[in-house]
């Protein structure tokens, strides 16, 4: 925060990297962002990173096709989300997805460019589904900064609570989609 605009700058360029390097967990980005720069400003650099870096992603992904996606991701995880190559249920289903805390949003951001989804459609997934997971970190770090913790650790409780459920609703829908595909 006391590097000014530089600061801000270099902050969304790490959420950018953060989506492209999907193996690196989002949370605790966000929950920086809360802690310097504090819930608002905090949300709203986090979401612009989340923004360029799926763009990023689903312009890659879109050039170079699946071989990219077997790049990070094997064979088998690909598989799993087939059911969103279905133009009638992939808008709803990665909204869905997307808006779970727990799920693995930068994996389907690599998924999404596999999708029919049209780059906008996607944009505004991201812009919606990806604020209540994205709010309840920065709450969480804006907290703690400020030295409130007892809203920190319930932020912090809440927003595990809706991962872990998350986390099963994710599984139970991959394992009904693998069911009914066999």
């Amino acid at each position: 925060d006391s590097h000014g605009i530089l600061g801000r700058l270099v902050f969304v360029a790490m959420v950018v990297i953060q989506v492209l390097v999907a193996f690196i967990p989002g949370e605790p980005v966000e929950l920086l962002a809360g802690y310097a720069f504090g819930v608002l400003e905090g949300s709203l650099l986090t979401l612009a990173g989340f923004l360029l870096g799926s763009c990023l992603v689903f312009a890659l992904v879109r050039q170079f096709g699946v071989r990219l996606v077997e790049v990070f991701f094997p064979q088998n995880r690909i598989a799993e989300l087939g059911f969103l190559k279905n133009p009638k249920k992939a808008q709803i289903l990665v909204f869905i997805l997307m808006s779970v805390p727990g799920t693995p949003k930068d994996f389907l951001s690599y998924f999404a460019g596999l999708t029919p989804l049209k780059l906008v459609q996607w944009l505004g997934i991201v812009a919606i589904a990806r604020l209540p997971s994205l709010l309840t970190s920065t709450i969480t770090g804006a907290a703690a900064g400020e030295k409130n913790y007892i809203l920190s650790a319930i932020s912090l409780g809440v927003t595990l609570i809706i991962t872990l459920a998350g986390i099963c609703y994710y599984r139970r829908l991959c394992k009904q989609e693998q069911e009914k595909a066999v």
